[in-house]
């Protein structure tokens, strides 16, 4: 005779449910079947963590961040939902605490690219040109399509005239 553990059955169902409702562009509907898995297994990080990103692609962004936030407590390591989170935080203006998100990706995952290449718009959104200019190199060094992008990116306007910035980005 085979036990089946309904209520893992049940969180494991509504989860899978909500993945192919968000892939389908029901985002309303995956969004209520991850809650419905979320009260059946509240630490299920997975669950929260794709949550967040439903509900960023909804432009719902202070209720992705919460989202990866509770994703993150249960699964600090979690680099996807650091790196998530820094997103959406810079979305709505938060740029210090979206550098945040980043170092903690980065700190899991140094080799992010895309970490350190947020980071550094954060920073150049901040106005903090030598600190943009240190981020940017490193993306730069880990994927050299960087350079290239930054050259354009509004994100660098308040440094564009960094001697730093300047010397990344140039055609030399």
């Amino acid at each position: 005779m085979i036990l089946i553990d309904f209520k893992v059955a049940q969180y494991e169902s509504f989860y899978n449910q909500a993945i192919d409702l968000a892939a389908a562009g029901q985002k309303e509907a995956a969004i209520a079947l991850y809650d419905k898995a979320i009260e059946f297994k509240a630490d299920y990080h997975e669950a929260w963590y794709n949550r967040g990103n439903t509900l960023a692609t909804l432009g719902r962004g202070e209720e992705a961040v919460s989202s990866y936030d509770e994703a993150v407590k249960i699964k600090p390591d979690k680099h996807e939902a650091w790196y998530n989170r820094g997103i959406e935080l810079a979305a709505l203006g938060h740029y210090q605490a979206a550098v945040e998100s980043y170092d903690r990706a980065i700190e899991i995952k140094p080799d992010k690219h895309e970490a350190w290449y947020n980071r550094a718009c954060a920073y150049g959104l901040l106005g903090q040109g030598e600190d943009a200019a240190l981020n940017l190199q490193r993306a730069i060094f880990l994927e050299s399509h960087y350079r290239l992008l930054a050259r354009t990116d509004s994100d660098f306007e308040r440094v564009h005239n960094n001697k730093a910035f300047q010397a990344l980005v140039s055609n030399t």
